[in-house]
């Protein structure tokens, strides 16, 4: 069976704080995230900007995040204002994840990888590893 998977990477700044964390994240400050995707699917799909079945999923709809904050993105946004559970990098990527899920075909497998700093992150899909 044909394969194909999508890779695209995307940067925000953003602040957050996490509530109830005892400790300076419990403060507000800044990161600079990155962001991959990954999504992984069988068949080629058309697009809201492509009528014909030749892509897995719109770069446009995986890259959402990215954008401005006041036009529906996280780029300098505070975060605890945009997602309803608290920030951490796990609950990022989650919403992240399931907000894309959203934009894109149905039947593509779907990865999120989240990087607080240059050294921590975190992966996120609705899949069995």
């Amino acid at each position: 069976m044909p394969t194909w998977t999508l890779h695209t990477e995307f940067k925000f700044d953003a602040a957050h704080y996490i509530d109830g964390y005892d400790g300076k994240c419990g403060r507000m400050h800044g990161h600079s995230y990155k962001v991959k995707m990954t999504a992984k699917s069988n068949k080629l799909n058309p697009s809201q900007y492509l009528d014909t079945p030749d892509m897995v999923c719109d770069f446009k709809e995986l890259k959402w995040a990215a954008k401005d904050s006041e036009k529906g993105g996280f780029d300098h946004g505070v975060l605890n204002d945009l997602i309803s559970q608290n920030t951490t990098a796990e609950r990022i990527a989650e919403f992240i994840h399931k907000v894309t899920k959203g934009r894109i075909p149905e039947g593509i497998d779907l990865t999120v990888t989240v990087w607080e700093t240059d050294t921590s992150w975190v992966e996120y899909t609705d899949q069995d590893v």
